[in-house]
């Protein structure tokens, strides 16, 4: 939904109203809770530099901060407002600000706000060089003026930055031409300076879904993939992944599952991917297909041509979303959100065969108010869980390999 009117949001409640019941209250604490502050954050993205520290950023009150913790969480540093003005943030449910630390120290961040009620985005970055104690005045990622939302951060090996997004900039030559245009652009581009300026921003693939979250990481060094939900023939919106040839060269559009969702509107429930150091692609998605509904899993061992037969994710009856995998010292993680009617509680399953098989899933958070999504996050020696809820805050937790 980078320009879907109410259409895009009644669709997305519809298809998922408990989902969003969950998401709904946090906007209404946000309006409520004025202050830039952590506790009145819906949103907060974490990220470990190279020394160990654990950054957070976060949204609140109009404005994005940031800031450092030396304990694991337990504690972080007085918080730096990245943003001077009150802004639109984009308040979408997979929206969120974006954060990436290289091996210098350095900061790249970037979030999305809107420009008017129709939902036209603008992609937003900065930099800090001084360990997040300040930050560089924000500059759009692209010159162009039209609709651009749902970024992703993904640092390489050699420090370069990568970012790419949804881009709606060229519906205006379509309409000028009088062809019809659906969904969004995927558009990226690249930093050789840690995130101070990007490149030329450029075209990887015309027709995907408008409106939601990508997931980004490197199959290799110079080498970025992405995982997006794509336009297929007949208006199917099922996900797939473009793997890069280098950093300004995009590859061919790989489906990942035939899920055969054929939708012209908003799901709002983007997917997951994370590549392990022996180059498996994982993925973890959403779908109300023909063919399936629910969560699901899959992983591809030949760089994204095919794939495992997708496997299920969750119980059912309780409304399993918002999966997020991560390849972790421990090996392959992943954690999604169920609802039993009561609560709300984060589900982990782990893999220590590369994805062939999962131990049964276990509880290892829960609530009983409002949530953001699960995120996995990992120091190279231990994998935590990341979450932010309205009943206790921020909590990064440490999670073991189960027995």
């Amino acid at each position: 939904m980078i320009r879907t009117g109410l259409l895009g949001m009644v669709a997305c409640v519809l298809l998922q109203s408990a989902a969003l019941a969950q998401m709904r209250a946090p906007q209404v604490s946000e309006a409520a809770c004025e202050e830039p502050t952590l506790r009145c954050a819906t949103k907060a993205t974490p990220a470990f530099g190279p020394d160990g520290t654990l950054w957070l950023v976060w949204m609140a009150g109009g404005r994005v901060s940031v800031a450092s913790s030396q304990d694991a969480g337990r504690s972080f540093s007085v918080p730096t407002q990245v943003t001077t003005t009150r802004l639109n943030l984009d308040w979408g449910p997979d929206a969120r600000p974006k954060i990436v630390v290289d091996r210098k120290g350095g900061i790249a961040l970037a979030f999305s706000t809107f420009r008017d009620e129709a939902f036209n985005g603008q992609v937003l970055y900065t930099r800090s060089i001084d360990g997040g104690k300040s930050f560089a005045e924000l500059k759009p990622i692209t010159a162009n003026n039209e609709s651009q939302r749902f970024e992703a951060l993904a640092l390489d090996q050699d420090g370069t930055v990568f970012a790419a997004w949804l881009d709606k900039r060229n519906r205006i030559l379509a309409k000028e031409a009088g062809q019809k245009y659906e969904g969004a652009g995927l558009f990226f581009t690249s930093s050789d300076d840690g995130g101070t300026t990007y490149a030329e921003a450029k075209l990887a693939r015309e027709g995907t879904c408008e409106c939601c979250r990508l997931g980004l990481a490197f199959a290799a060094p110079g080498r970025p993939v992405v995982i997006f939900r794509n336009i297929f023939e007949g208006g199917v919106r099922d996900h797939a992944v473009m793997t890069f040839a280098d950093v300004a060269t995009p590859g061919e559009v790989r489906r990942i599952s035939v899920d055969d969702w054929q939708i012209n509107a908003c799901p709002h429930h983007g997917p997951s991917l994370t590549v392990a150091p022996n180059g498996t692609y994982h993925v973890a998605w959403y779908t109300n297909g023909k063919a399936r509904k629910g969560l699901f899993y899959a992983h591809s061992r030949d760089e994204g041509r095919t794939f495992s037969a997708p496997m299920a994710l969750g119980q059912p009856g309780r409304n399993p979303t918002r999966p997020f995998v991560l390849a972790g010292p421990a090996g392959m993680m992943m954690v999604w959100k169920e609802f039993d009617g009561e609560k709300t509680s984060v589900q982990m399953t782990v893999s220590r065969d590369d994805g062939e098989t999962w131990l049964p899933p276990k509880t290892i958070a829960s609530t009983s108010d409002t949530s953001d999504h699960p995120l996995l996050v990992s120091n190279g020696k231990q994998t935590y869980l990341s979450w932010m809820t309205k009943a206790d805050g921020y909590r990064l937790t440490a999670i073991e390999d189960q027995p």
